[in-house]
């Protein structure tokens, strides 16, 4: 009994540790421990939960995700409405709204206290909170009836699953992404040929809305808190209360000011609208809010909004400027997009020359000609797009603009695939595709060669040191001292990072090969599957079709690729520089869960879902999400499903999650 509570007594001052380093780190953006510390509290958390699942509480750091995909989201119905909020686009219209609360309140200019704070550009949640824990998210929805996200909000990280103090309350906030994350989200959608989403807000909006929790944990969403729904706090202003949920250690944006009258609050917002470029979020405006809370009662709301508050827009950042020419780009997979050069224009903080026109389709509809006049405006305030044509300022001498039908890197004939919007060149030894394989090669998540970025890639071709792939490890540092920029550290580093990149394992190679339609996860099955490079180029298109999760897309780009004369040379040539070919095996002399299939339901306490899959692939197996015949083994957790049953009903074997640790141990 002891022992048990001096674990108890530890697990405590775990989650503390980690709640508080979690707050450092999120919030303040003020680390105290390394990465290393951090995941070795997080190490030893996880290992006492494991073996006292009995002492696991619904707060811990380790149920932020965790959890099977929802089959749906339920409803919550806000007892208080979240209402949207009247708008003001130019500082006359924060005047009016200045006259209405003094008629409202019969106060003095000057007595006429407000609070201002930016407008986050993302998700509006609300949150409840019981005797101090977090029990609930929602969204906005309809303003009276949401989305129930709690599993989703809870992998924030910035957010405590539970405060110092044992309150019961409803808080209001505004869920974003911050543009670096937006960028590296849109980078990995278009990599596994998704769309990307159109700005952070969408963004933000569409990982909240993920029936996997796992899938919203990977986006880094943050969270501002603003506001209360229902609560039974004595507080006596809009400030108290942001101050007050800053001691609780919750999200705050620091950036927040009262102001005494509107000329006050016509300064602040005209200072954030310059002054917003500097911000690592991105924010469409600032919110004014009558400070007192006696004074916000007192105006009380109309059918859609509060009286006491408005904000303040601003629009969305446009100029002006001409279409100098129309070129194509040539991507790693062929696919040849149309861009147009710019009069070069300040926007948003960067001078901006190029905007990407997409595919001829987008094209054609937004009907651009070479010397027309456009509007363009940054996408989220990030990326360059050209908004619509100032067609009244035509001369007439503009210029229509026809997608080549030949690659303007190699001349090879365009090709536009059936189902596909854009035109391919098909030609593999295509130049442009060559330096953009080159830096996929090179990224972090394939080889992972340091130092090999885009002007790098493109300056071994022009210069004739790289025809392909394997070149690179025949690269020498004689032919490097000769290129400008490359010096002696420079040399070192790539030529070090270009011999460590030999023994990345078979699945990374695979994805760096760049083959179509073949991502990272279908680059690890295969490697699973076969163990062997020259057993994938063998493969037969039904042998492909065999492997779990090998649709006929990808076995037919995976047997397209290996027939290809090109790609028998690359194979070779990478086989003479000592490139390893093979998936790591385990002491056995063979992955131990090869072949294996499990299925998961119910809570773990040690793994979230996607690390216990981790795992398993591995060490050879696979995950399904359904029970059938096929399934080696139920790995049962906390609050287990429906697959419990059916598992049962067929006699498979059902592990809990200590044998299922013990079996990857093995």
């Amino acid at each position: 009994m002891k022992k048990k509570e001096a674990v108890q007594r530890r697990l405590q001052q775990l989650r503390e540790l980690i709640n508080n380093h979690n707050y450092l780190y999120h919030v303040l953006d003020q680390p105290e421990i390394s990465d290393g510390e951090f995941d070795g509290l997080m190490r030893e958390l996880v290992k006492l939960e494991r073996e006292y699942p009995e002492l696991v509480t619904p707060d811990s750091p380790t149920r932020r995700v965790g959890g099977e995909p929802l089959p749906a989201f339920g409803t919550v119905s806000h007892k208080i409405p979240m209402l949207g909020l009247d708008n003001a686009f130019e500082p006359g219209d924060l005047e009016e709204f200045h006259r209405r609360i003094r008629r409202g309140t019969g106060l003095e200019d000057g007595a006429i206290e407000y609070a201002c704070e930016l407008k986050i550009d993302g998700l509006a949640v609300s949150l409840q909170y019981e005797e101090g824990r977090l029990v609930r998210g929602s969204t906005r929805g309809d303003g009276f009836t949401g989305e129930d996200i709690t599993h989703n909000i809870k992998t924030i990280r910035q957010l405590p699953l539970s405060l110092p103090e044992k309150i019961t309350v409803e808080l209001r906030g505004e869920v974003y992404i911050a543009d670096r994350d937006f960028a590296e989200v849109n980078r990995q959608r278009r990599q596994a040929g998704e769309a990307p989403f159109a700005n952070p807000r969408n963004a933000a909006a569409g990982s909240v809305r993920q029936l996997d929790p796992r899938i919203t944990a990977a986006r880094r969403l943050k969270l501002f808190l603003y506001g209360l729904g229902e609560h039974d706090l004595a507080l006596e202003s809009h400030l108290e209360l942001l101050e007050y949920l800053d001691r609780l250690k919750l999200p705050v944006n620091p950036n927040r000011a009262l102001c005494r009258g509107i000329e006050e609050v016509k300064k602040y917002c005209l200072r954030w609208q310059e002054e917003r470029r500097r911000l690592p979020y991105g924010i469409d405006g600032v919110v004014v809010k009558v400070n007192s809370l006696r004074l916000q009662r007192l105006l009380d709301y109309t059918a859609r909004s509060p009286r006491w508050a408005i904000a303040f827009k601003y629009a969305p950042a446009e100029a002006t400027t001409r279409v100098k020419g129309i070129q194509v780009s040539v991507g790693r997979t062929g696919a040849v997009t149309p861009v147009a050069i710019l009069e070069p224009v300040a926007l948003s903080g960067s001078t901006v020359g190029r905007a990407s026109l997409h595919n001829e389709d987008v094209l054609a509809e937004k009907g651009v000609m070479i010397g027309d006049r456009v509007l363009i405006r940054k996408a989220g305030e990030i990326i360059p797009e050209i908004v619509g044509v100032l067609r009244e300022e035509r001369t007439g001498e503009e210029k229509a603009f026809t997608m080549p039908a030949s690659c303007p890197s190699c001349g090879t004939r365009l090709h536009r695939l059936p189902g596909e919007v854009a035109r391919r060149c098909l030609n593999p030894s295509c130049p442009a595709q060559l330096v953009e394989r080159l830096v996929h090669f090179a990224s972090r998540r394939a080889m992972a060669i340091e130092g090999l970025g885009p002007a790098a890639a493109a300056l071994l071709w022009e210069k004739g040191l790289v025809e392909d792939l394997g070149d690179l490890y025949g690269l020498t540092r004689e032919q490097l001292a000769i290129l400008p920029r490359f010096k002696d550290r420079s040399i070192d580093n790539l030529l070090g990072a270009i011999a460590e990149s030999k023994q990345q394992p078979l699945h990374r190679l695979l994805f760096g090969l760049g083959i179509r339609f073949v991502g990272e996860r279908a680059s690890r099955i295969l490697a699973g599957q076969f163990l062997q490079l020259d057993r994938v180029a063998a493969a037969g298109k039904e042998e492909l079709l065999a492997v779990p999760e090998i649709g006929p897309k990808i076995a037919a780009a995976v047997t397209a690729y290996f027939n290809n004369p090109s790609s028998h040379k690359l194979i070779e040539k990478f086989r003479r520089h000592g490139v390893n070919f093979t998936e790591p095996r385990s002491g056995r002399g063979g992955l131990p869960l090869e072949g294996e299939v499990f299925v998961f339901t119910g809570g773990l306490a040690g793994f979230t879902r996607e690390e216990a899959r981790r795992q398993v692939e591995e060490r050879g197996g696979r995950v399904s999400s359904a029970v059938s015949r096929k399934t080696a083994y139920l790995v049962a957790g906390r609050d287990p499903g429906s697959k419990l049953k059916r598992a049962e009903e067929l006699g498979l074997p059902i592990l809990n999650e200590k044998e299922f640790v013990e079996l990857l141990d093995g």
